[in-house]
């Protein structure tokens, strides 16, 4: 049995599709889970009751937390903790793997070209403290519990069906199909590497069935040579066959759009991922599995054919 704790996002569902590769046992967990292969058993859950999770995780050979939480700080620092200290000890109990799928908020807010694996971890950000709590319990408990686990890391994500949660989907690509004038964040002129949800989904999937993956971090392969912002919407634009139309928004109005709307207060504190160049290495896994990412103009390409014709 492998089972997908948060199943109901992005990441969960490419997750679950991948893994028919290795099983046909396979248990989706979240609130109100919904089926992506025939055979998926679905168990409901609120992951911050340690008793449900002990439940989901149970009989399980490995377990990949692929939660999303509401873009809160506040609700970042309640509940990632705790969730992630159910999720340890009920795989401890199940003599479980774990597989946590983790952003690079944690890194240094200097942003070294390229980030890898061995980017220090300095947050500059709250959520980045946060994720950086949560990636030492796992290896403390590695070390000190014996778990057996390993931290694959993407960087922002795009792909198809993908219209929520992702910064270029909602910034650019949903404008610019509506004839609107696509907005790029701060500067748009440094790189900015994005993940293809599809690439992260099967990446995600092997790492978890190869036992020599766990106890180290690992970069999900990501294109390398990233556009810039005024690359991005170009590509974008002439794939959707509209008017490249965009405009930078600074972060002197990121912070007066705060004021009033939540979303923005709480993505002012990450603009430094967006004024410098945001290179994102995957050179390891590629390495060491022989598997290239999925190019910029294809994944763009194929969201267009799924989601905007």
């Amino acid at each position: 049995m492998q089972t997908v704790l948060g199943a109901g996002g992005a990441i969960g569902i490419q997750l679950a599709k991948s893994l028919k590769t290795y099983t046909d046992d396979i248990r989706l967990v979240g609130r109100k889970p919904q089926k992506v292969n025939d055979g998926d058993l679905l168990f409901s859950a609120d992951l911050t009751d340690y008793s449900a999770v002990k439940k989901a995780v149970k009989d399980s050979q490995v377990s990949y937390l692929t939660a999303g939480l509401l873009y809160n700080t506040k609700v970042w620092e309640k509940d990632w903790p705790l969730i992630m200290r159910n999720v340890i000890d009920a795989c401890l109990e199940h003599k479980c793997r774990l597989v946590f799928f983790d952003n690079i908020y944690m890194y240094t807010a200097g942003l070294p070209d390229p980030i890898t694996e061995n980017t220090a971890i300095d947050p500059s950000s709250n959520k980045g403290k946060v994720r950086a709590k949560i990636a030492a319990m796992i290896f403390d408990a590695g070390s000190q519990r014996g778990l057996q686990a390993l931290i694959a890391r993407s960087a922002d994500f795009y792909g198809p069906s993908v219209k929520q949660k992702s910064v270029l989907a909602e910034t650019v690509i949903k404008p610019l199909s509506q004839g609107k004038t696509a907005n790029w964040l701060v500067n748009d002129n440094y790189k900015h590497s994005f993940t293809y949800t599809v690439d992260a989904g099967k990446a995600t999937a092997l790492l978890g069935n190869t036992p020599s993956a766990f106890g180290e971090v690992w970069h999900l392969p990501t294109a390398d040579n990233p556009p810039n912002g005024k690359q991005w919407v170009s590509l974008i634009a002439s794939e959707l066959g509209v008017a490249p139309k965009h405009r930078v928004v600074s972060k002197n109005l990121v912070w007066i759009m705060g004021l009033f709307i939540p979303v923005m207060k709480e993505s002012y504190e990450m603009l430094y991922q967006f004024d410098k160049d945001y290179v994102f290495s995957s050179a390891k896994f590629e390495k060491n599995f022989g598997i290239k990412p999925t190019s910029y103009q294809d994944g763009v390409r194929e969201i267009v054919k799924v989601d905007y014709n």
